[in-house]
């Protein structure tokens, strides 16, 4: 398995959102929260269907949402008709209180469902659901070379989309603090503090990953630009961190 040399785990912590305000007023721009789309039902995308970017975000935009704990933001995805959402476990990881706003602007209290550390992902149970309920649709998996698009929350800056692709499997992200990761989907579309947990999708829209870690190559080092994913089916199958084998299960 190919290793990299550490990672940097992207929950946000809440300075993320000043450091931009400081960047923006730097450069003579302002900064703006960024709604998602509107949350309609969509079919279930189909092999022949070969959706935009664009197309995507409106599709995927309303399954997704934003996390947010005492010192951190982060981001999530709608699994299930119960609302279930699945993100990334340091996100939420000693939290007392949760958060989670939907595409509509609803909030809600949300409590850790389960988690597994050792595969970085919790699921979270909100106390309750928007008017209109969007759950992603999952996929499985993911080629090298293949396009993909993240949609999260970096910085603070909600509901942001970006694009790249698959450039590696089963890679190893490496931490000694908090122990490797390991079986990752490594790709190259644009994610930051704040979008951990969020969803990586195909080119049909489809969940294949959660957003887990970007590639810390070390201060001395110039930016790696690399980011990695829990593929969908580790994150609710995995073992639970014990080795038993028994993970989140929606």
């Amino acid at each position: 398995m190919a290793g990299v040399p550490g990672r940097l785990l992207i929950g946000g912590g809440v300075g993320a959102v000043a450091l931009v305000v400081v960047l923006a007023f730097l450069l003579g721009k302002t900064t703006s929260t960024q709604s998602a789309p509107s949350p309609t039902r969509s079919p279930t995308p189909t092999a022949t269907t070969s959706p935009t970017v664009s197309e995507i975000f409106q599709r995927v935009g309303p399954s997704v949402v934003v996390i947010r704990t005492d010192d951190a933001i982060g981001t999530g995805v709608i699994a299930a008709d119960n609302g279930t959402i699945v993100t990334a476990n340091h996100v939420i990881a000693g939290a007392k209180d949760i958060t989670v706003t939907f595409a509509d602007g609803t909030k809600a209290k949300a409590r850790v469902a389960s988690a597994d550390p050792g595969q970085d992902i919790a699921l979270l149970a909100p106390a309750s659901l928007p008017e209109v309920l969007v759950p992603a649709v999952l996929g499985g998996g993911a080629e090298v070379g293949a396009p993909v698009v993240a949609i999260g929350n970096p910085l603070g800056l909600t509901f942001s989309v970006s694009s790249g692709v698959v450039s590696g499997l089963n890679r190893t992200s490496e931490s000694d603090d908090d122990g490797d990761l390991e079986g990752l989907i490594q790709f190259d579309a644009s994610v930051n503090p704040g979008s951990s947990g969020g969803p990586l999708l195909d080119a049909r829209g489809l969940v294949i990953g959660i957003v887990v870690s970007i590639a810390d190559p070390g201060k001395d080092e110039a930016f790696a630009g690399i980011a990695f994913a829990v593929p969908i089916g580790t994150a609710l199958s995995g073992g639970d961190g014990d080795g038993d084998g028994n993970g989140p299960q929606i």
